[in-house]
């Protein structure tokens, strides 16, 4: 039993590796925080950007595995709600950035006629997923 605990214990730390590394490099790539903080000009506050965004992503992933949920009363759902739509936005404004970045890999792989094949892999595959979410997720 011992082995198994540690195996399992040992994959979970590995994922969790995984994950993170995943979102350092997407944040890291998008440049997200720079661009963030070029339109805002708020240079001053990087410390408190670094800080946020480890905070969100270590308390984030503690609340996911341990099932915690939060009650908020109804005056703060307003400003939490605007401050995720604002993430949302400039996540994917950030994104559209980095659709520019598509065409110059697919010619450079030699895939440049058929950028639309790319394209759509990555549209069904969202869409596949969201699916898939959506259907066995949510009514089990």
């Amino acid at each position: 039993m011992g082995i198994k605990v540690l195996i399992v214990a040992f994959i979970g730390f590995g994922g969790g590796l995984t994950v993170g590394s995943g979102l350092v490099a997407l944040i890291t790539v998008l440049g997200i925080v720079p661009r963030l903080m070029q339109l805002s000009k708020t240079y001053r506050f990087i410390r408190g950007y670094e800080l946020s965004i480890i905070l969100g992503a270590v308390l984030g992933g503690w609340m996911n595995l341990r099932n915690a949920s939060m009650s908020f009363p109804a005056i703060f759902l307003a400003p939490i709600g605007l401050l995720a739509g604002i993430f949302v936005g400039m996540l994917a404004a950030a994104l559209t950035e980095v659709l520019n970045v598509l065409p110059i890999l697919a010619k450079r792989v030699g895939f440049g006629e058929k950028i639309i094949i790319i394209l759509m892999a990555i549209v069904l595959g969202k869409i596949t997923g969201s699916l898939f979410h959506w259907m066995y997720y949510i009514n089990h």
